[in-house]
């Protein structure tokens, strides 16, 4: 065990053999890199770093560096534990991370990276910070593997960072899910968002996001699946929205989505929306299991279209006490006349042609 601050200014690797540890003491900053171009840190214990409201201490902090490695590390007890900051070329890989946060206010995040480029987080699992990864100002990177759980804020939060990828994640029982705001070109494929419930929960948050795509992710009992703010020209498909409470919220203000051969579940609402207008969102080929209708010419896809934007998800929406109804059949009569006659719920944000048979 080494009770010290560590700082490495120069390219040299540091390898743990039996994890030693870097015990903070919950004093101080545990290991600090600067300005170091080619280096490795794999194998420690880093663990009890200090707190502080006023600056970002964390079990390691690397800034202004580059071609690094961060491996097969284990921290524990951190307020941030791996904090990047001005950092190209980075690759963290199978880190084990878990804190111990109580609030939003005096805990920091798990894996926290801020104006860099190229950085490769891989096969890490996180659990116990305010978000469990973070990037902000991160250009051309990918998030790949990771399992995030149990943070009290987001399992990722990622805002103001352009073409990235994230691919083949688990978020699950997070305080609210996915967070991606203010961003362009992000490609998110067969990631899981499960388990992210509460008052106004979702499984990810896509805010003012533009020309982004979605494929064969699944959305497995979330408070709300998809909620979409001003998010524009993206494309959904091959994913899987299962019981959950609404599938995708879909405000006013979002224009021109795609969502063609999705599969809607078994969820209580398919679709909300807070206004009758539609701006050129399309839904097209999904399988929607409360579907009624029928294909008398056999070609796999209902000849009715599917309006998933219910009456009674708006009036829920207006008037919370009246869940009491949900499921009523007097809640279904109303359904059934709005379908009939629309006068409340969007007539354009229907499926055309909707399929009979789960996509896969």
């Amino acid at each position: 065990m080494y009770k010290e601050k560590i700082l490495l200014d120069k390219p040299v690797s540091l390898i743990g053999e039996d994890y030693p540890i870097i015990d903070g003491e919950l004093k101080y900053q545990n290991i600090t890199v600067k300005n170091v171009y080619g280096f490795k840190i794999e194998g420690f214990d880093i663990r009890n770093s200090g707190m502080s409201y006023v600056e970002d201490i964390a079990g390691l902090k690397i800034e202004e560096s580059g071609n690094c490695e961060i491996s097969k590390n284990k921290f524990y007890n951190n307020f941030f534990a791996l904090h990047l900051a001005s950092v190209y070329n980075c690759k963290l890989i199978g880190n084990r991370i878990i804190g111990q946060a109580k609030s939003e206010g005096s805990s920091g995040n798990a894996i926290h990276i801020w104006n860099s480029k190229n950085i490769y987080v891989f096969n890490n699992y996180v659990k116990g910070h305010r978000d469990g990864i973070y990037f902000e100002f991160v250009l051309d990177s990918k998030i790949e593997n990771n399992i995030s759980e149990k943070n009290l804020r987001y399992g990722l939060h990622f805002m103001l960072s352009d073409n990235d990828i994230y691919i083949n994640n688990t978020f699950k029982n997070n305080g609210a899910g996915v967070a991606v705001m203010y961003s362009k070109n992000i490609k998110m494929y067969k990631n899981k968002y499960i388990y992210n419930r509460g008052p106004a929960n979702y499984g990810l948050l896509l805010k003012e996001i533009v020309n982004s795509e979605l494929k064969e992710n699944l959305f497995y009992k979330n408070t709300i699946g998809v909620y979409m703010e001003d998010s524009n020209r993206s494309y959904f498909e091959k994913n899987t929205f299962k019981e959950n409470g609404s599938a995708v919220r879909i405000l006013a203000n979002c224009e021109n989505n795609i969502f063609k051969r999705n599969n809607f579940i078994n969820n209580i609402f398919d679709i909300t929306t807070n206004s009758r207008q539609n701006y050129g969102n399309i839904l097209s080929e999904n399988y929607w299991s409360n579907y009624e209708g029928f294909d008398l010419n056999k070609d796999g896809f209902g000849d009715l279209p599917y309006k998933p934007v219910t009456l009674s998800s708006y009036l829920f929406e207006k008037y919370p006490p009246l869940f009491i109804l949900l499921k009523s059949f007097f809640m279904y009569l109303l359904d059934l006349s709005e379908r009939v006659v629309p006068t409340l719920t969007p007539t354009t944000l229907s499926d055309d042609k909707p399929s009979l048979k789960v996509i896969k």
